[in-house]
């Protein structure tokens, strides 16, 4: 395997001159950047990540820090930072906080321990707290949120427009003839969960259909609550006529219980749900669903923290928010407006 030394001899300059074109720490001749460069591709020479971070003092490492790694729509953000992360010549280590605010802090406090570059985190909670920033602060790692707002000021966030997707969806359902539509949406203490029930209500204020909070649930962003949520909604009388759900696992869930009912969709209740997933579009029911592009989301957090690491001296807190975008299938086909029951 080649070594600096081999691409120093090849190129024949010397191994600062080799450093300096790797690093980028000082202005080299281009034409001796050019020879440099054909010479590390000659020999197939890889840097060391670890040797680097050793002679420039900097960490190579940046962290990336999820709620959930068993929902797909994570693996797809995932990806978007790792890929951004390997074009600026960073690598990554993946945690998963599983929902718990207690394992996120066990996990912010092994980031700060690794003397990452830099930290980019999907909340549990609004504040990641003074404590934790200020150590942070001290040694010049920045943070950035992802999917999820936080409150503390000097942390930057990459969101998607919840309120605008939720929203969506459900007039979608309300102009294809739906009048008892449902929400089951994620916990309220996060901007997830909040947004999505926000769209929710905005949508049937637009279509002047009354509020009822009985037609809402809340709870964590997984299967088993879907499921459970589902099963109260169908007890009400009169029986809704559709459902919007605030992620893909609780869409699963509210799936599973529909069809403990033995009541089809969208004959008997309609559906759109939030997250695109690998199943959404298979077998014979093909789910109405809110997209979000969470590759871009990955990405554009990743691009927003190389920006700090690239310039410390930036203050100003940025909030960057994609948009999101309904795919209609059939899972929401078009009924015959019903007279409103509340």
């Amino acid at each position: 395997m080649a070594n600096i030394q081999d691409v120093a001899k090849l190129a024949g300059v010397s191994i600062s001159t080799v450093s300096r074109v790797l690093n980028g720490t000082a202005r080299v001749n281009n034409e001796v950047k050019k020879r440099v460069e054909e010479s590390m591709q000659t020999l197939a020479y890889q840097p060391n990540p670890a040797a680097r971070s050793l002679r420039t003092n900097r960490s190579r490492i940046i962290g990336l820090l999820i709620s959930d790694i068993q929902n797909p729509f994570f693996m797809r953000l995932i990806q978007g930072v790792e890929e951004e992360a390997l074009r600026h010549e960073y690598s990554l280590i993946l945690c998963n906080s599983n929902e718990s605010p207690q394992r996120e802090q066990q996990y912010l406090d092994v980031l700060y321990s690794e003397r990452v570059a830099g930290a980019i985190i999907v909340p549990t909670r609004e504040y990641l707290g003074e404590a934790n920033l200020s150590k942070f602060r001290e040694r010049n790692i920045p943070i950035v949120a992802v999917d999820r707002r936080v409150k503390d000021k000097d942390v930057d966030a990459v969101l998607v427009d919840n309120v605008r997707g939720a929203q969506e969806a459900v007039t979608h359902l309300i102009n294809n003839g739906y009048r008892r539509i449902a929400a089951v949406t994620g916990p309220l203490t996060v901007t997830t969960g909040r947004d999505r029930l926000e769209g929710y209500r905005r949508a049937l204020k637009d279509a002047r259909i009354p509020h009822n909070p009985e037609l809402e649930r809340s709870g964590t962003f997984d299967a088993e609550t879907g499921r459970r949520l589902t099963n109260e909604l169908l007890q009400i009388n009169p029986r809704i006529d559709a459902l919007f759900l605030g992620n893909n696992l609780l869409t699963l869930g509210a799936l599973d219980a529909l069809h403990a009912h033995n009541l089809q969709v969208p004959i008997d209740v309609g559906l759109v749900g939030y997250d695109e997933t690998f199943w959404s579009a298979l077998g014979t029911l093909s789910l109405t669903t809110i997209i979000q592009p969470a590759y871009e989301l990955g990405a554009t957090a990743a691009l927003r923290l190389f920006q700090h690491l690239q310039n410390p001296a930036i203050q100003s807190r940025q909030e960057v928010v994609l948009t999101p975008s309904l795919i209609i299938r059939s899972s929401s086909l078009a009924r015959e407006p019903q007279p409103v029951k509340v």
